[in-house]
């Protein structure tokens, strides 16, 4: 009843309604076009492609393309570039002190440092999108019948459409967190990977239905049960966080200080503060072994991503980039200099050093389980593949896909709750002042 009233709420707010419509038409824009082939390949000769993507790390990123990937679509490579490109940025805003001056500079410095994104974002693709052209004609088992054009023309034309898709990816975005309801190049990932969902589902269903051994009805029920089970948990690790009590000796009411003794508020440090970018990480650097297993067969047991040392890397990688991100992303010291300066204080703590001191050693604690726990999600896919569970619908045990789902769902529920809010709270100014008016 309560969903209803909410989606009565949502349509009653023109400005919101708008934001939705928009981010909906949006997105199917971007579905369309990830259905349209690349000029010169026959759409009809592409089976070969689906099933070279159909697991392992290139049917991940085939999941974040919504299937793109494997249709040889004009946006097969999606916005995949887009992430890798602020990735690095991000990470040289650590070493580079020209971006470390844009992001102190406000508004100003954000739209620079996007614009460099941007930048690195078609100089990326430009380098993927050969790559990849040569992967659909050398490795991937395509058949010279299924390219109907040939030569430099065909690559010419297929690198400018690939680069032309990501800038469209990127655009169409940017229009959704300006413009919808926020959080653009994540909802766009975010749908191409519930895209997959229904067939995921239909494949286990029958698979679990038709072989005789395979556990039947029952036994779909019981994956179903499991997997709620793991998007709890997800949503706890995503929303978990520890309160640090801060207490004020003053506050700033109405531009005269006031003493305001016992006065509290509190720092959040969340659980999992580094989100999914340890998971990124991690598969961009296992990427490399699987690359180079063709040539040193010593290392061949790390192709395949449901093993045993694919996996315990994979973890051990997870925990350290949690940590490495963590560090990066939260400055304790600025926090601690910016609560000095606001007045207030950790009881027990002296500001400065010591709360930075104090800051730092909470959010190790809190980062180490959050950690394992991130790691032990990430590989419990490869795990449930062990019980017979197909690779498809094991993707949404865990992993990027299930976080990434569950923490756009949870952010995009937060922006409509918001604005719900803030229409509810102008609703009741203006009653207010229509009684005064009234009284008066």
């Amino acid at each position: 009843m309560n969903f209803i009233n909410t989606l009565k709420d949502i349509f009653k707010i023109e400005e919101l309604k708008n934001k939705i419509l928009l981010t909906i038409g949006l997105i199917a824009v971007y579905r369309f076009m990830a259905a349209v082939p690349l000029p010169g390949i026959d759409p009809l000769q592409l089976a070969a492609l689906k099933e070279s993507t159909s697991g392992g790390l290139l049917g991940l990123l085939n999941a974040f393309t919504g299937g793109a990937f494997a249709r040889a679509s004009v946006m097969a490579l999606g916005i995949m570039p887009y992430i890798s490109a602020s990735i690095v940025v991000q990470l040289m805003g650590i070493a580079v002190p020209y971006l470390q001056k844009l992001q102190k500079d406000g508004e100003s410095g954000r739209k620079k440092i996007t614009q460099i994104t941007r930048w690195l974002t078609i100089g990326i693709t430009l380098v993927q999108a050969p790559t990849y052209i040569t992967a659909i004609k050398t490795q991937f088992g395509l058949g010279p019948e299924a390219f109907l054009v040939s030569g430099a023309t065909f690559w010419v034309s297929s690198i400018i459409i690939l680069t032309a898709g990501t800038i469209f990816a990127m655009w169409l975005g940017e229009r959704i967190t300006d413009k919808g309801i926020g959080n653009g190049i994540s909802l766009l990932i975010t749908v191409g990977i519930i895209a997959n969902f229904p067939a995921a589902f239909l494949q286990e269903f029958v698979a679990k239905t038709t072989n005789a051994g395979a556990g039947g009805i029952m036994m779909v029920l019981i994956e179903i049960i499991l997997w709620f089970v793991v998007i709890l948990l997800t949503v706890l690790l995503v929303t978990a966080v520890r309160k640090i009590a801060v207490q004020y000796a003053r506050r700033t009411v109405a531009g005269n200080v006031q003493n305001v003794a016992g006065s509290r508020d509190y720092i959040p440090l969340k659980l999992n503060a580094a989100g999914v970018m340890p998971i990124i990480f991690a598969q961009a650097i296992m990427f490399l072994p699987v690359a180079l297993a063709q040539k040193f067969p010593i290392i061949s047991s790390l192709q395949d991503i449901n093993g045993l040392w694919y996996n315990v890397i994979f973890a051990v990688l997870i925990i350290v980039f949690s940590f490495f991100y963590t560090a990066i992303t939260i400055p304790t010291n600025k926090m601690a200099d910016d609560l000095k300066r606001s007045g207030g204080f950790i009881p027990g703590i002296r500001p400065g050093k010591d709360t930075a001191d104090r800051l730092d050693s909470i959010l190790s604690k809190i980062t180490f389980p959050g950690s394992l726990f991130l790691a032990a999600l990430s590989i419990l896919p490869s795990i449930v593949v062990q019980f017979g569970v197909q690779q498809s619908w094991a993707m949404f045990y865990g992993g990027t896909s299930l976080i990434i789902m569950v923490g756009v769902a949870i952010d995009t529920m937060q922006q409509i709750n918001s604005y719900l809010l803030n229409r509810h709270y102008d609703g009741l100014m203006k009653t207010g002042t229509s009684n005064r008016k009234s009284i008066n």
